[in-house]
């Protein structure tokens, strides 16, 4: 069995200029959450990351990707192409940058990211997942002509002032809550859709095989904001609604510690 023998977790810190050049040092996990929690709506740091690449412009930093492994990484790679194993794709996690920047700045830094890993690493794919948080359908990856996957419905609870709780994350207080427990904590319970693009950075070769073996249909026919779409559990069933109400700050719910006292906390509203 073909398995990957490089290290599973190590930090780098990649610099990046607009012309293309860097250079690489060692840089803590806890620092690069620090930046992360500063830009990124999302503060939640998955265990299995890879790569931090952060890019500066006069010594300032301006943009942060993380690339890692997903919740079933074999999995995710196997359903796409039966050939491949976890050392042959990564995924983008955490990307954010600062607002100041042009339009076309995260393009620009994920085509440098995207070079560097063509010429320091030997993963054949770079597989993304479209976050619904921002509404929109992440048009950064289609002008940096990644590959579209279709779409899946995926889900997450809210507390009532809108902190977000992931499904996996509710292993913390009893497993996913039925209805009957989303009521007595006043949760609300939302599915969207998550648009799923891929890139290869493989030879031309190799991604004309794997094109040829892949099990679901790529192309470049975008979705667009239209096709942006949120559905609410209700007692019966779900029904489609408008998108549910965000608030970055409440957003880390490791932090909040809310799920020490969740079966209490509701209770009296």
């Amino acid at each position: 069995m073909d398995k990957d023998t490089r290290p599973i977790l190590y930090y780098l810190f990649i610099v990046m200029n607009f012309d293309g050049n860097f250079y690489v040092k060692p840089i803590w996990k806890n620092q690069a959450y620090q930046l992360i929690y500063e830009f990124h709506y999302s503060k939640v740091l998955p265990k299995l990351n890879k790569y931090f690449i952060w890019c500066f412009i006069d010594d300032s930093l301006v943009w942060v990707i993380t690339l890692w492994w997903g919740v079933r990484p074999l999995h995710t790679i196997k359903k796409l192409f039966p050939s491949l194993w976890t050392k042959d794709y990564y995924e983008i996690w955490k990307m954010c940058f600062d607002d100041a920047m042009p339009k076309n700045t995260e393009s620009k830094f994920i085509s440098l990211m995207l070079d560097w890993v063509k010429k320091n690493d030997t993963v054949k794919i770079i597989f993304t997942r479209a976050d619904w948080m921002l509404w929109k359908p992440w048009y950064v990856y289609q002008a940096s002509n990644f590959l579209y996957w279709w779409f899946i419905f995926t889900d997450s609870y809210f507390w009532p002032d809108w902190e977000k709780i992931h499904p996996r994350m509710t292993n913390k207080i009893w497993g996913r809550p039925n209805k009957e427990k989303q009521k007595e904590l006043w949760w609300k319970h939302y599915q969207w859709k998550q648009f799923r693009y891929i890139y290869f950075v493989c030879d031309k070769r190799t991604k004309k095989k794997l094109e040829k073996e892949c099990t679901v249909i790529l192309n470049k026919e975008y979705p667009k904001h239209k096709d942006l779409y949120w559905k609410i559990q209700t007692d019966k069933w779900y029904i489609q609604s408008e998108k549910p109400e965000f608030i970055s700050k409440n957003i880390n719910f490791y932090l909040s510690k809310k799920w020490e006292t969740a079966p209490q906390l509701f209770t009296s509203i």
